[in-house]
Formats: C-alpha cells, structure tokens, sequence
C-alpha cells in the first residue's frame, strides 16, 4: 500500500468519495453532514490523499487549514471491504506526521455522534485527539462530535 497526494482528477476517488457522501447522507440529517464534495476538497487550503493498494482506493483523508498553525482533518475513509485493517491508523500517522511537518501544531476534527460513527471516534482517541466545543465555524449539533489534538 503506499499513500498519495490525490488531485482528484480520477473516477476512482471521485466514486469512492461519492460513496462517501451517500453513506453520510444516509446516516445525518442533511443539516449536520459535514463530508465536502469534489470541488469543496479541490480547493487550494486542502491537502487530500488517497491510500492505494495496487490501483485501487482502498483509503483516503484531507486536512484543510483554517489558519497558520490550525488544520481540519476532513475526509477520513476506509472502503467498507478493508475497515479495521490497519489502513485508517496507516493513513492518521501519515496525515499527522504530514500536518506537523506543514508547520501545524493543532489538528482538529467534527465527525458523527452516532453509533457508527463509534470506531472512529475510539480510532481519533488512540491517536490523542479529545473532545472540544465546535470550531472554526460549526455550531454545537446532537449530530456532531468536535475533536482536537496539539501537534
């Protein structure tokens, strides 16, 4: 597996995040569904990357920065063949060690407070991130967990 700069300009990685924001949609009210769309994680203050087995997506993160020492990690996934496999816990020492090398010092996070949302919330846990009031513009939301991590 190797992890790469995507300029999602492929139709792999634009299905697999098309996948990605279905599933969302179909688990949190529109109004609490964070997940950005291909254009949104074209911009310039985002970094994306794909993790790859061979040809295939198999996993994939952003981090988009809000200020000159503040990043949101955005985009997390895993397909659903390959969770709990190591790839998610692969692709985090990779964005984390990225961010930082970026000039970060925080990584912050909203993710989902629902029950499927719970291995990835333990997953953000393992790597240091506790909880927080919103940030950069999110509203407190039943829906939404905000999470935070000094680099």
């Amino acid at each position: 597996m190797k992890i790469v700069v995507d300029d999602l300009s492929g139709p792999e990685i634009a299905g697999f995040l098309d996948e990605h924001v279905q599933q969302m949609r179909s688990i949190t009210p529109l109004e609490s569904k964070h997940a950005l769309d291909l254009d949104e994680l074209r911009k310039p203050e985002i970094t994306f990357w794909s993790v790859m087995d061979g040809e295939t997506v198999v996993g994939c993160g952003a981090i988009k920065m809000l200020d000159a020492g503040h990043a949101e990690l955005k985009s997390m996934r895993t397909t659903p063949a390959r969770k709990r496999s190591g790839i998610a816990s692969l692709l985090m020492e990779h964005i984390l060690a990225e961010a930082k090398r970026m000039g970060f010092t925080r990584l912050s996070l909203e993710t989902g407070a629902a029950e499927f949302f719970l291995p990835a919330r333990k997953l953000y846990e393992k790597f240091g991130f506790v909880h927080c009031e919103p940030f950069a513009g999110y509203k407190p939301d039943s829906n939404s967990t905000f999470m935070t991590r000094v680099l």
